[in-house]
């Protein structure tokens, strides 16, 4: 038991940030440009005559284009509360630094921001920064999954409005695992997983999966399979009971076999890492749901060569078969001078267009969301997107309707909840 708490205390150390909602990538935009690069810079949307300019920090770029579209038709429908939303993107542990400095201060906050989940519960200790959206919400919460909201709130308040959380999936290149005598149908469990990345490193030289460094989305799930978490039932960090010990020495075996190696950036969803897998130098991702829109806009060299499959188990008797990964609450600033409009928008853009748009609207270009909504049934991704550019998508786990879901404790203490994350009609459109 020493050897193995050694090697688990190495690979904690290895992986030791904890999971990020999202990290920020690149992506080209009609709106105007300044100081851009690939780790983000500012967007300002172009607006006819007078409207009220709304700063929005972003550490996800791809929400940049989401939230222009949205805000486009807001203005539509209100030609009388037209806003200009002013948007810049940042790292991840940039913007959110930022944002503590300016709400202690009280100086160079913007008017709206995106919170990763991991982050939010530190923006609402002590004296919160953050408007209480419970009013702005409350019209819409009857159509909302509860447990989304709670994510973002405290002593019965709202501070963020729930982006996404995605259902952690494996994302398998069909054309290198063929070429390796690989056929991805048959990897259902860890060891098959393990088996599979030897022999694929074994014939080809080239990497089967990274070991995350910057991230924890593959360790998440199987701690979540395992039915262990982080902490104990007193909520104390607890990284050596025997779960997590087994669960970080089987991820260590899987490197030192072959199996896994480390990728550029520490995690597949980095822009250092996106050329990794567009070059074929690693074959699969275990990924949340919303590692399509990465696909699809930063490594699209791959287009139609990745299947879509339910993750590894370790068995019939796991806790869950999956989990939500990641997930950003979008908060409103309560000192900005605009932020009953701001919180009126936002709630536009998270929830009425969700809940009103019917199927033509769902375009994949203007609304940049994913399968996982927080309105059940509200799937924002057409099936045209998926089944174009993904070579299969096998997600009979996911249409039972009853997916248990859960989400670490070291994010929010959630007891597991049944979540129907798709749209069954979308999804049986896509099969056929």
């Amino acid at each position: 038991m020493k050897k193995k708490v050694v090697s688990v205390l190495l690979c904690v150390a290895m992986t030791a940030t904890m999971l990020l909602g999202c990290s920020a990538g690149s992506e080209k935009s009609d709106s105007k440009k300044s100081s851009k690069s690939e780790s983000g810079g500012t967007t300002e949307m172009k607006v006819d005559g007078d409207a009220t300019t709304i700063n929005v920090w972003t550490f996800i770029e791809l929400h940049q284009k989401f939230y222009t579209e949205m805000a486009k038709k807001w203005n539509e429908e209100h030609p009388d509360k037209k806003v200009k939303l002013v948007l810049s993107n940042m790292q991840y542990d940039d913007m959110h630094n930022k944002l503590s400095l300016a709400l202690e201060s009280g100086k160079g906050a913007p008017d709206v921001v995106d919170i990763e989940l991991g982050k939010f519960p530190s923006f609402t200790n002590g004296k919160i920064g953050l408007m209480d959206l419970t009013d702005a919400i409350a019209p819409y919460k009857d159509n909302v999954v509860e447990s989304r909201l709670d994510i973002y709130g405290k002593d019965g308040k709202y501070y963020g409005f729930p982006t996404h959380v995605g259902t952690t999936v494996a994302f398998y290149n069909d054309d290198l695992l063929k070429e390796a005598g690989i056929d991805y149908t048959t990897i259902k469990t860890w060891d098959d997983f393990k088996a599979a990345g030897v022999k694929y490193h074994e014939k080809t030289g080239k990497n089967f999966a990274c070991a995350e460094t910057t991230a924890q989305w593959m360790v998440n799930l199987m701690l979540a399979q395992k039915g262990t978490d982080y902490l104990d039932k007193d909520g104390n960090l607890d990284l050596t009971n025997d779960k997590v010990v087994e669960v970080l020495q089987y991820i260590k075996d899987m490197q030192d076999a072959g199996a896994l190696a480390t990728v550029a950036g520490g995690q597949p969803d980095n822009e250092e890492a996106y050329p990794e897998y567009n070059s074929g130098n690693f074959a699969v991702q275990i990924m949340p749901f919303w590692q399509t829109s990465r696909f699809t806009n930063y490594m699209s060299d791959l287009e139609g060569k990745i299947a879509i499959a339910a993750p590894p188990v370790f068995g019939d008797n796991d806790a869950v078969k999956t989990i939500g990964g990641g997930g950003t609450g979008t908060a409103v600033v309560k000192s900005s001078k605009n932020a009953d409009l701001a919180a009126e928008v936002f709630a536009y853009i998270n929830f009425v267009v969700i809940l009103l748009a019917d199927a033509n609207q769902r375009r994949a270009d203007g609304l940049l969301r994913f399968l996982d909504d927080p309105v059940p049934g509200a799937v924002s991704v057409h099936r045209r997107l998926v089944v174009v550019h993904f070579a299969a998508v096998d997600l009979e786990l996911l249409l039972t309707g009853q997916t248990a879901i859960r989400l670490l404790g070291k994010h929010q203490r959630l007891q597991e909840i049944q979540l129907v994350l798709l749209d069954i009609a979308l999804m049986d459109g896509i099969q056929q």
